[in-house]
């Protein structure tokens, strides 16, 4: 049986369903990123992050607003 978990995004702390069980159906399946992302959403968040967040991070401009925040 696939397993799913209700989750709190860490970066905007609203709810999502992780399907870790079933990661071809998990909001975060089709979505690529450098490894540039890829290590900067792993170094700063511990959990997955909701797919409004992710598609955020792809956007290059919040990107570096997170990184070099003022």
């Amino acid at each position: 049986m696939a397993k799913h978990e209700h989750k709190s995004c860490p970066r905007c702390q609203k709810p999502f369903e992780c399907k870790v069980g079933d990661i071809g159906n998990c909001q975060c399946n089709g979505l690529s990123f450098t490894e540039e992302e890829r290590s900067f959403i792993e170094n700063r968040y511990s959990d997955c992050l909701c797919r409004q967040c992710l598609l955020e991070l792809k956007n290059k401009s919040t990107l570096f607003q997170e990184k070099f925040p003022r």
